[in-house]
């Protein structure tokens, strides 16, 4: 079976699990985090602060992305630093959008929250598109993912003013832009180097599920951090990972070892 059937049964299966899955709302007990200790007059304070790696991450990014003496040796298609651009600019913005929900956490804050979160996603798969299978392909898909993502939020928010919550669309988004990606790495071949970065970062993701799951488990230990304040350092880290990427390809590229 070639590759791009394999992706098209993956993306027909997941579509057709979602429809056929009952609507799924959001569990209130969500936005109650385990450590809601306040600090400086901030409530939730380390939940709050904990985002600012995010912003961080955001910049050094974008920088790395747009940088006039690095940007042709990066990207053998100019265009390709748009996905990246998408990617850097989310992670910044979700830096004031999960900011904004963790002061004071509810469903309308967390759609703040989750919007740059679901356009980051599909800015990470576009990305991967362009490297892996080709930018024609990933230029027809670029804004349509992004606006995929940005939709899927709006139907939940909109979903839940109507008291019949539903996470469905968000949910494939998420997961299934990652399973996307996952795949990508694994079928297609790399025309750059730095896919070692690209597995750091979707394992920094995963593991910062893990920590989400564990809060008040991880926070019961000592009370010193929990385990959500713990997801956003680590998932920061795994965008971290993208940015070390890109600076690794203009470094190469200076020592004559660039893009393919």
């Amino acid at each position: 079976m070639k590759r791009p059937a394999k992706l098209a049964i993956v993306v027909i299966a997941t579509g057709v699990i979602a429809v056929l899955w009952p609507p799924i709302p959001q569990p209130l007990e969500y936005h109650l985090f385990a450590d809601e200790r306040p600090c400086a007059g901030i409530g939730n304070c380390l939940n709050v602060l904990s985002n600012i790696p995010f912003a961080i991450v955001g910049v050094l990014g974008l920088a790395a992305t747009f940088a006039r003496t690095r940007r042709e040796a990066i990207f053998a298609d100019p265009w390709e630093r748009w996905p990246y651009a998408a990617l850097f600019a989310a992670a910044f913005l979700t830096a004031a959008g999960s900011s904004y929900y963790h002061v004071a956490p509810d469903n309308a804050r967390l759609t703040w929250d989750r919007m740059p979160m679901s356009i980051g996603f599909g800015g990470l798969l576009t990305a991967l598109l362009a490297e892996r299978v080709g930018v024609v392909i990933a230029r027809r898909l670029f804004v349509p993912l992004l606006a995929a993502g940005a939709a899927s939020v709006v139907y939940w928010h909109w979903s839940e003013l109507r008291n019949a919550g539903d996470l469905r669309p968000y949910l494939v988004v998420q997961f299934g832009s990652l399973l996307l990606a996952v795949l990508l790495l694994v079928f297609y071949p790399a025309r750059y180097p730095g896919t070692a970065y690209f597995v750091g970062g979707l394992v920094a993701y995963a593991v910062a599920k893990g920590f989400e799951v564990a809060d008040g488990e991880l926070f019961a230990l000592g009370q010193i951090v929990s385990g959500h304040t713990l997801k956003h350092l680590t998932a920061a880290g795994g965008v971290a990972c993208l940015v070390a990427m890109l600076r690794m390809r203009s470094r190469r590229t200076e020592h004559g070892s660039g893009a393919a």
